[in-house]
């Protein structure tokens, strides 16, 4: 038995230690500008320039850093994560641990977290932590760069009963091995970590894949004439191109996309994997809905990096699709458990919704693609419903638990395929927890965006940022205590000149709109309008483009006050969907709120909504680390993101109605 190398779990931080770890020189990064997007119009404002002081969106981001990156290291650890790669490469004995093909992933997801965290919050212990974790991934690694652990130690034998093997050789079974997916998840994780250290150890690992991945597939006599199964490779081959300028990363990307449903490339995998036609002819959102989205944002990239006219319209009707027919309330997307796939058109049950964590992450990826594309604020009403509702539900309070789906209604029995009635402390799938963990310390960068001579304001959280333009550099901040309050003071200074102009989005909720399209609205129209105050003048508003332009010459040194209508609301789905029918929900700004079991003392499900319900709402500081609550007659609703930190029981976000 060759010696097993330990991974000591400290309290504060995971340090580990390896005499096999390879030292690499550190590289310039000059390439590697995390505000780099490459092709596109508008770019996101680095997380490192972005210091968030808010009492919403911090907490949430420090439980990430302090809680559940060090939870997911630890649970990788037990489940042999890190020892699949010590296995593969020799230096433990052994079977292949674990029950997914894809485990590998979430080794590269936690270290793309945590590199995050390292960009807006240095950290010597922890940077020193990912030189071990990555020691071990290299282990793991094949001398030609191929690396997808249980192939290297069994092909024969695949973790999981699903993945078909013929021969047990590399690439057999693409629809079912992830042996492209766990390379995408490490490219995205290898950029990150040589972003937030300037080292090179992870990212030469990624290239040394890549490059045998471009000698590996093609059209071209001797390559492998294929697409994979599981999307995300896409996205990881365009950063890898943003940052090393080589064009044969950015031609693979394109190639998958390009021959995804094409019968004269490969055997079609089907609607499941978004394979059944060419990529260009797709106009409805069908299939397992991450692998969807995460196409759908590698479309994205290429429409902006070739000026793909193609692309673009395919990518413009399938958003619309989505968005119009096939999205729930809290941006919960992926209808059907079976599958984890979007339904049918108006197909949006909510005791058996689906609305996986990881699909809602992959939404907001491709929306800020889109944005960053367009400047088009519908993109980022997507995304704040998204970010506000169906995906931090994803991550208990605790930040230890987690939910797989997002379902909108509970009868506190029912479960199904990841699913639960109540959160869980891991899975054997568990590529929602570590997609928490890469996603939420890279929340910051969501807040500000930027072109030539624009700054936008996307988010609204305390903070204070510094915002590079080409001849400009322009201090802002916001104090706010938003969600729970509408109102938003912005301060915005530059010593460099007036030559810009402030844009600040004006959030879909505050516009009577709940989501782009008319899927759903709201009943009781708002009562104030939204309203801004330079210096304590009111300003008259001009927003045809969903954002109040201010020139730099106005505001330039001054107090910007927003002023958005805080009020319960309340929506109606359109007749097509017909579990809604006869059905409200409630809203407070862009929180979608529940009725929990817990709370009420009455059954859930007798509770009735009317068009005069007087509301009352009410900040208590102790329940749920801090919630606005809304009670109304017999009934106490709290945010949806909330519900379930306090055990099983029932919960409902539609209620029967009353237009009375």
């Amino acid at each position: 038995m060759k010696r097993a190398i330990p991974i000591v779990v400290l309290a504060t931080s995971v340090i580990s230690f390896f005499g096999f770890k390879q030292d690499v020189t550190a590289e310039d990064a000059e390439n590697a500008s995390s505000e780099s997007t490459i092709g596109y119009e508008i770019s996101p404002v680095n997380i490192q320039n972005v210091q968030l002081t808010d009492d919403f969106w911090l907490p949430i981001i420090k439980r990430v850093q302090d809680k559940t990156i060090v939870y997911a290291i630890k649970k990788c650890k037990e489940e042999g994560r890190f020892d699949n790669f010590l296995i593969a490469g020799g230096k433990m004995d052994g079977k292949v641990r674990g029950v997914m093909p894809f485990d590998d992933s979430d080794v590269f997801k936690v270290i793309e977290g945590a590199s995050n965290s390292l960009i807006s919050s240095p950290n010597p212990p922890l940077e020193k932590l990912l030189d071990s974790l990555i020691g071990i991934v290299e282990v793991g690694q094949e001398p030609d760069g191929y690396l997808t652990t249980w192939r290297t130690i069994n092909p024969a034998e695949p973790p999981a009963e699903w993945v078909a093997v013929k021969e047990g050789k590399r690439w057999e079974s693409l629809a079912t091995s992830h042996e492209l997916y766990n390379a995408g998840h490490m490219y995205e994780a290898a950029i990150v970590h040589y972003k937030a250290t300037g080292n090179r150890n992870f990212l030469d690992i990624a290239l040394k894949n890549a490059d045998l991945m471009v000698d590996t597939f093609g059209d071209e006599e001797g390559k492998i004439a294929i697409v994979p199964g599981h999307q995300i490779i896409e996205t990881g081959l365009i950063k890898l191109y943003e940052v090393t300028g080589k064009d044969a990363y950015l031609d693979l990307a394109k190639y998958f996309l390009d021959n995804r449903g094409n019968p004269d490339n490969h055997e079609l995998f089907g609607e499941y994997s978004q394979d059944h036609v060419p990529v260009v002819q797709q106009d409805e959102v069908v299939g397992h809905a991450v692998r969807a989205v995460y196409m759908y944002a590698a479309m994205t990239d290429i429409a902006t990096l070739k000026d793909d006219s193609a692309y673009h319209e395919a990518i413009d009707d399938l958003w619309d699709n989505m968005v119009d027919k096939k999205m729930y309330i809290t941006g919960g997307i992926g209808a059907t458990h079976e599958n984890e796939a979007f339904g049918e058109n108006y197909q949006l049950p909510n005791l058996t919704a689906y609305n996986e964590t990881c699909a809602a992450i992959g939404n907001v990826y491709w929306n800020q693609r889109l944005f960053n594309m367009t400047g088009d604020v519908k993109y980022y009403d997507v995304i704040e419903r998204t970010l506000y509702n169906g995906l931090i539900s994803g991550l208990s309070l605790s930040g230890t638990e987690f939910f797989y789906p997002n379902p909108l209604e509970s009868d506190g029995k029912y479960e199904f395929n990841q699913g639960s009635v109540t959160r869980k402390s891991w899975f054997d799938c568990s590529c929602c927890p570590t997609n928490v963990v890469r996603f939420i310390p890279a929340l910051p960068g969501l807040i500000y965006a930027k072109n030539d001579s624009d700054v936008y304001v996307n988010l609204y959280a305390s903070n204070n940022a510094v915002i590079d333009l080409p001849n400009n550099k322009i201090d802002i901040s916001q104090k706010t205590a938003y969600p729970w309050d509408g109102t938003v003071n912005v301060d915005i200074n530059s010593d460099k000149g007036t030559d810009y102009n402030l844009k600040l989005r004006i959030p879909g909720w505050a516009h009577n709109k709940v989501l782009p399209g008319g899927l759903y609205n709201y009943v009781n129209p708002p009562s104030e309008n939204v309203a801004v105050y330079i210096d304590g003048e009111k300003e008259v508003i001009n927003s045809l483009d969903g954002y109040i332009t201010l020139s730099g010459e106005k505001v330039n040194g001054k107090n910007i006050e927003l002023k958005f209508p805080m009020e319960v609301r309340m929506v109606e789905t359109s007749d097509k969907v017909v579990e809604n029918q006869g059905k409200l929900a409630m809203e407070y700004g862009p929180l979608v709120y529940a009725v929990e079991e817990i709370d009420n003392k009455t059954d859930i499900n007798d509770f009735t909504l009317y068009k005069s319900n007087d509301f009352e709402v009410q900040m208590e500081e102790e329940l749920l680390e801090g919630v606005n609550t809304i009670t109304s007659g017999d009934f106490k609703a709290i945010p949806y993101y909330a519900w379930s930190n306090r055990g099983p029981g029932k919960m409902k976000v539609w209620l029967d109605s009353s237009l009375k």
